[in-house]
């Protein structure tokens, strides 16, 4: 059966008053095929922007997708890259990257999502990438609106590399519409816009209904703006703490003390932000895997 989640509101930073609406993980949902990770914050106006300076991940993908505002992009491997509405930023940290972000300061407000994708356990220590999609396909129906970012929706399919079969997608709903899609994945549906009903639900704004393997169609009556992720069913057991993904304690606790040594294994990141952010103490219990 479906599941309503509420966000959380959490600080972006200590260097920004941004706050940060987020649906995953949660406790009753860790995941939606292998996302992982799902953060909603704006729109806001612009006052000192989103500083967030250096800061570590392994083991994930992080989608970046704004809506409103402009961020740039900062890594450890040499990429620097300006998002604006309508484009993609897609980080594959495997065994360990660093990278900055910083919205740049102007009328528009700042709107966006940030979530991240589990890598499976035969590419998660691959070497660190990352890839920029410009103008990601679209595709139409009656009443249905569609940017496919990442994976595949619609008969249609985004250039972005993934590792797992799964879809990201912004849902632009006028009137009502009914959207198939993949019974054999889990899908979450999130509210950036609207109080739709959602095949059977009424949402508001910022909740995410989950909708397990076995629902065929996704079916919106009211005009809204969408996000949905969904993807076949990540069943490996994963450690999930601060910015890193592993998959035993043993594994979080070296990369928390290699990243704190400024190990050469995340390299340095050269940008106008300045700073690094150290991962904080670690919880006096060992972290257990989880499905």
């Amino acid at each position: 059966m479906a599941l309503i989640i509420d966000p959380r509101i959490v600080k972006l930073t200590t260097r920004t008053e941004i706050d940060i609406k987020r649906n995953l993980p949660h406790a009753h949902l860790r995941r939606i095929g292998a996302w992982v990770f799902l953060d909603h914050f704006g729109p806001t106006a612009q006052v000192d922007g989103m500083v967030v300076a250096a800061h570590p991940h392994t083991g994930l993908q992080t989608v970046t997708w704004p809506f409103a505002g402009k961020v740039d992009h900062r890594d450890s491997i040499g990429s620097k890259q300006l998002i604006e509405p309508g484009q993609l930023n897609l980080m594959t940290a495997g065994r360990g990257i660093a990278h900055s972000e910083m919205s740049l300061v102007g009328p528009s407000s700042l709107h966006s999502v940030q979530l991240w994708v589990a890598l499976p356990e035969s590419v998660r220590n691959m070497e660190p990438s990352f890839e920029h999609v410009g103008e990601p396909p679209t595709f139409a129906l009656q009443g249905l609106e569609a940017i496919v970012f990442i994976g595949s929706l619609g008969g249609v399919e985004s250039p972005a590399k993934v590792f797992s079969p799964l879809v990201g997608a912004e849902l632009r709903v006028t009137g009502s519409v009914t959207l198939p899609i993949n019974k054999g994945w889990e899908h979450g549906v999130l509210v950036i816009e609207g109080s739709p009903l959602i095949n059977g639900e009424q949402l508001e704004k910022d909740q995410l209904i989950f909708l397990p393997t076995g629902e065929q169609a996704l079916e919106v009556s009211g005009d809204s703006k969408l996000l949905l992720i969904g993807g076949e069913p990540f069943d490996e057991p994963i450690v999930m703490w601060w910015n890193f993904i592993a998959r035993t304690s043993e594994e979080i606790i070296e990369m928390r003390e290699t990243w704190n040594a400024r190990h050469e294994r995340f390299g340095e990141v050269v940008d106008d932000v300045g700073g690094w952010i150290p991962a904080p103490e670690l919880p006096n219990v060992t972290l257990r895997p989880r499905i």
